[in-house]
C-alpha cells in the first residue's frame, strides 16, 4: 500500500482543524447563550422592581432573539448523523415542460445560492447546462460548509411551481416541476468498490457560464457507471484531469446515496411504510397564482411570503423537516 501523499495529509489535517473549530464554535455559542440568558434574568428582576416599560420592551425583544438563537443552536446539535457535517452536492433537474420547467430550475438555483451565501457557505458550480431559451437544463453545485449536507438533505425531492407563465402570451396558469437531489461529499475514508470496466468516460467541450477555457478544449468530463446507469458531469476546472477527479467524487457520492436510499427503502418495507419518490410525490409546492403560498407537504409548514422564500429564507422549512425526523 502506498504512503499517503503530502496533499492527502494536508487534506486530513485541514479536516481535523475544521472539526475542532466547529466544536470550539459550539462551546463558544453555548457560553454566549448562557451569558445572554443571565443578562435577561437580571433585566427581568429590574422590570419587576422598577416597572420600567421601556426596559420591559427591551426585555421582550431580547427574549425573542434569545429563543431564536437557542432554536438555531438546538437544531445544529441535532445534526448528528454520520454525514451531516459534510459538504453537499446539490443537483437540479427540470421535469417535462421545456422552457417553463427550465426557468423554474433557474429560480431554484438562485434560491439555494442565496440561502447558502447567507449561511456563509461557499458555492461552486460543478456543472451547468443552459436552457434552450431561458433557465437551465441541469446544474450541479458543491456547497461547502459545516453541516451543509445536514441542512440540505431536507431539500431532496420534487419541487412544484404554480404561476402565470411569463412565456405564455395568453397569460395561462402553468404547473412546473424540478427534481432536487442532494448527496454528501465523501472524504477518502469512505470506500466504494467500483471497477474501471464498469465506467464509461467521455470528454467534451465545456459550455455555459464560465471562464475563457469554455468551448476551447475538451476539458469537460462525463462519467457513466454502467451497472446503475448513473451519470455525472463536471466542467468547472480548466484541466481535464481535475474535472475527472471531481467527477469521480461526484460519482462516489451518487452511488453512496443510492445505497442509502436502498437501505432506507428496505427499512420502510419492514415497517410497512410506503415510499414513493415519483414525480407525483412533490415535497413542496410554490404557488404564485391565484394566491401566494409555499407549503411543505411533509410537515405542513407554510408561509404566504413567497418572495422571502425565493430570496433564500428556507430555514423554517428545513427546521420543521429536521425536527419531524427525530424519533
Amino acid at each position: 500500500m502506498s504512503e499517503p501523499s503530502f496533499w492527502d495529509n494536508q487534506e486530513k489535517a485541514q479536516k481535523v482543524i475544521s472539526e475542532n473549530n466547529a466544536l470550539k464554535s459550539s462551546v463558544t455559542t453555548y457560553r454566549e447563550l448562557e451569558s445572554e440568558h443571565e443578562d435577561l434574568e437580571v433585566s427581568y428582576e429590574l422590570v419587576k422592581e422598577e416597572g420600567d416599560m421601556e426596559l420591559a420592551d427591551e426585555l421582550k425583544a431580547g427574549v425573542k432573539e434569545l429563543l431564536k438563537k437557542f432554536n438555531d443552536f438546538e437544531l445544529e446539535l441535532l445534526l448528528s448523523e454520520p454525514y451531516d457535517k459534510n459538504n453537499a452536492i446539490l443537483e437540479l433537474h427540470p421535469g417535462a415542460g421545456g422552457t417553463e420547467s427550465q426557468d423554474w430550475a433557474s429560480m431554484l438555483l438562485r434560491m439555494y445560492t442565496r440561502w447558502a451565501e447567507d449561511k456563509g457557505f461557499k458555492v461552486e458550480t460543478l456543472d451547468y447546462l443552459p436552457g434552450d431559451e431561458a433557465g437551465v437544463k441541469s446544474v450541479t453545485l458543491l456547497i461547502s460548509g459545516h453541516n451543509a449536507y445536514g441542512y440540505l438533505k431536507a431539500e431532496k425531492g420534487v419541487h412544484r411551481l404554480v404561476r402565470i407563465s411569463p412565456f405564455d402570451a395568453s397569460g395561462r396558469r402553468h404547473t412546473s416541476f424540478v427534481s432536487c437531489d442532494v448527496m454528501p461529499e465523501l472524504d477518502d475514508n469512505v470506500e466504494i468498490e467500483v471497477s474501471p470496466d464498469q465506467l464509461k468516460i467521455d470528454t467534451y467541450r465545456a459550455s455555459g457560464a464560465g471562464g475563457q477555457h469554455i468551448n476551447t478544449t475538451d476539458s469537460a468530463v462525463r462519467i457513466t457507471h454502467l451497472p446503475s446507469n448513473t451519470v455525472v458531469t463536471c466542467q468547472s476546472e480548466r484541466s481535464q484531469i481535475k474535472n475527472r477527479e471531481k467527477a469521480m467524487k461526484m460519482l462516489m457520492a451518487k452511488l453512496f446515496q443510492l445505497e442509502l436510499d436502498k437501505q432506507r427503502q428496505e427499512l420502510d418495507e419492514i415497517r410497512g411504510e410506503q415510499s414513493d419518490i415519483g414525480w407525483g410525490s412533490q415535497i413542496r409546492s410554490y404557488v404564485f397564482h391565484p394566491y401566494s403560498m409555499v407549503k411543505d407537504h411533509r410537515t405542513n409548514y407554510e408561509t404566504g411570503n413567497t418572495n422571502a422564500v425565493m430570496d433564500g429564507e428556507l430555514d423554517p422549512f428545513i427546521d420543521a423537516y429536521l425536527r419531524s425526523q427525530i424519533k
